[in-house]
């Protein structure tokens, strides 16, 4: 029997990863595979902080040890695709032991963001490993907010009251004189 070896943290990476993936995929099912396309086979996802201001968007995505020209970063209306590749260096040990827990080999992300953006405008900084990019929000992005006027409700139930009780009143009168008349028209045929 052979044991096999148990690597904790490269499977809570892969469960946080496919958990990201998920949510993403649940918030904005319509626009995920719509504009970029999905690279299967990946094993590690950059982080990000992603910051709403009144004006714009700041995305900060961290790739540390990638140069800037290895990153493919693309810029839909409503999407942001960050894609590139760790780079496995090449090394010859010939004495002691060699151990390596760095991951290489191809990632991508694609972050949902939370308004439209004016993707011509973006603007790009690669400082320290980590990329920031601004994102000018779409005029058509602000949102717009409505007072509901809950008591026009109780305003239009209450004028609809008043509608009946008068409706009522009339039918009420109309009978009442039509009674009289029907009583006055039986008596004035008796008394003939």
């Amino acid at each position: 029997m052979s044991l096999i070896h148990w690597e904790p943290l490269k499977e809570l990476n892969a469960l946080r990863q496919n958990v990201n993936r998920l949510f993403d995929e649940i918030m904005h099912p319509e626009q995920m595979h719509k504009v970029f396309p999905r690279l299967d086979g990946l094993n590690w996802n950059p982080a990000i902080e992603l910051k709403e201001l009144d004006q714009e968007i700041i995305l900060k995505v961290q790739v540390p040890g990638i140069d800037a020209k290895d990153l493919d970063i693309q810029v839909s209306e409503n999407a942001v695709a960050v894609a590139g590749e760790y780079q496995e260096e090449k090394t010859s040990e010939n004495k002691g032991f060699y151990r390596s827990e760095f991951s290489y080999g191809q990632f991508q992300r694609i972050i949902p963001l939370p308004v439209n953006v004016k993707h011509e405008e973006v603007k790009a900084e690669v400082k320290d490993g980590v990329v920031t990019l601004t994102l000018p929000k779409a005029q058509t992005s602000q949102r717009n907010v409505v007072k509901v006027d809950l008591t026009m409700q109780e305003k239009a139930r209450g004028a609809m009251t008043q509608e009946r009780l008068h409706e009522k009143h009339v039918q009420d009168t109309m009978r009442e004189r039509a009674s009289e008349e029907l009583d006055k028209s039986t008596a004035d045929y008796v008394a003939q």
